[in-house]
């Protein structure tokens, strides 16, 4: 069985130094590396890098994915922008691990090789599609982090094995527009497989999403704000490159001091076991309703068919005369083709004939034409598979 890999990774906040490329560069003799990725697949053998320290400090991001089923993210942020506190509400240990190094969050999004299921010869992932979590999270949008937390429950399912941890978990707080997922949002969780049903029980607590876009005026008026020492420090690391650029940063702290919060503390809070159990209800009558609307497609199909029969038996009975001279035209023309749409012109005229009552002269009529042309061996194949008389 064929075996594939891949590793990526991004440096988005700053460049890899020259010194840093190097020790990259060691790890793989293969792969492709800039000064701000790195990205290889292997079919045969492992990479020799650890991806964990690799990220705590060189990268901002790591997608890794096997076909068969393992899969992982990676994403870095300035602990300032994104507190681990803010994160462990939502971290289980089958979706998500949260921890801190070096001034930084790291939130590791994980599927097993076990809760992935079949191997997967298909599936492809980019970075380039999760990338944009980092932003949305330093922003203070933590719908991300409850993907991760709903792609365990998903996992817990398929499971059933311990209906009493499912009672005590409750789940964290549900953030705004989780029935409004961002591209890169509904990538992760297609890429941690959460449960659509489930996905839309939990979005029916949570309030509608907020307008991200940036009000110029009032943006110039938060960094005037800013205290002086504050925004010279921005400004120095920015030069000295030490620090990521001050634009997205500060975009994503304004961002989050006007983004409302998740679920207020004090909301009620589902247990997994509820929201496990009202998914089954939303699985069963979403199955059962496209059922039914695919039963009334077919119907409305089948009456579509019908009644279009309908409509060309009306017009062809209108000169039954002129649809037997056709016949025999198309007979003399001695051609697979025209045979095909003769015997296709008798069976219209079997029907209409039906219609009309007159069913014992169509076949009087057709049996002589058989008479006529038992000489051509296609063609009585052709009226013996239509069921054309035979006398």
């Amino acid at each position: 069985m064929s075996v594939y890999q891949y590793y990526e990774f991004l440096a988005v906040d700053r460049p890899l130094s020259e010194d840093e490329l190097a020790q990259v560069r060691a790890l793989s003799t293969r792969a492709h590396i800039t000064a701000t990725s790195f990205s290889n697949e292997y079919h045969w053998g492992d990479f020799r890098g650890d991806t964990t320290k690799m990220v705590e400090q060189l990268y901002d991001a790591h997608l890794y994915y096997a076909n068969w089923g393992s899969r992982r993210l990676v994403l870095r942020l300035p602990a300032a922008l994104l507190p681990a506190k803010a994160a462990t509400p939502y971290a289980l240990e089958e979706s998500l691990s949260v921890w801190t190094r070096s001034g930084h969050t790291l939130l590791d999004f994980q599927l097993s090789s076990e809760d992935g299921g079949e191997w997967d010869f298909e599936s492809s992932f980019s970075l380039s599609a999760f990338v944009g979590l980092r932003a949305e999270l330093a922003a203070g949008d933590l719908r991300g982090l409850y993907l991760a937390w709903l792609a365990a429950l998903s996992i817990w399912e398929v499971a059933e094995d311990d209906e009493e941890e499912y009672a005590r978990e409750a789940e964290p707080p549900v953030p705004a527009g989780l029935a409004e997922l961002t591209g890169p949002q509904r990538a992760l969780a297609d890429f941690l497989r959460v449960d659509p049903d489930l996905l839309a029980v939990a979005a029916q607590a949570a309030a509608p999403a907020p307008q991200t876009a940036v009000d110029r005026k009032a943006l110039a008026a938060y960094i005037r704000a800013l205290p002086a020492k504050e925004k010279d420090a921005l400004l120095l690391d920015a030069a000295l490159g030490t620090a990521p650029q001050p634009g997205p940063q500060l975009l994503a702290r304004y961002r989050a001091a006007h983004l409302p919060g998740p679920q207020r503390a004090g909301a009620e809070r589902r247990t997994a076991a509820q929201l496990l159990d009202t998914a089954h209800l939303h699985r069963t009558e979403r199955t059962r309703q496209e059922s039914e609307d695919k039963a009334a497609a077919a119907r409305a199909r089948a009456l579509g068919i019908s009644r279009a029969r309908d409509a060309h038996l009306d017009r062809l009975a209108q000169d039954t005369e002129q649809v037997w001279q056709d016949v025999d035209k198309l007979i003399a023309g001695k051609q697979p083709g025209p045979y095909d749409t003769a015997v296709t012109l008798l069976t219209d005229l079997r029907e209409i004939h039906a219609r009309a009552g007159t069913g014992t002269a169509f076949e009087q009529r057709a049996g002589a034409l058989r008479e006529t042309h038992r000489g051509k061996p296609s063609l009585m194949r052709r009226f013996d598979a239509a069921g054309l008389p035979n006398p």
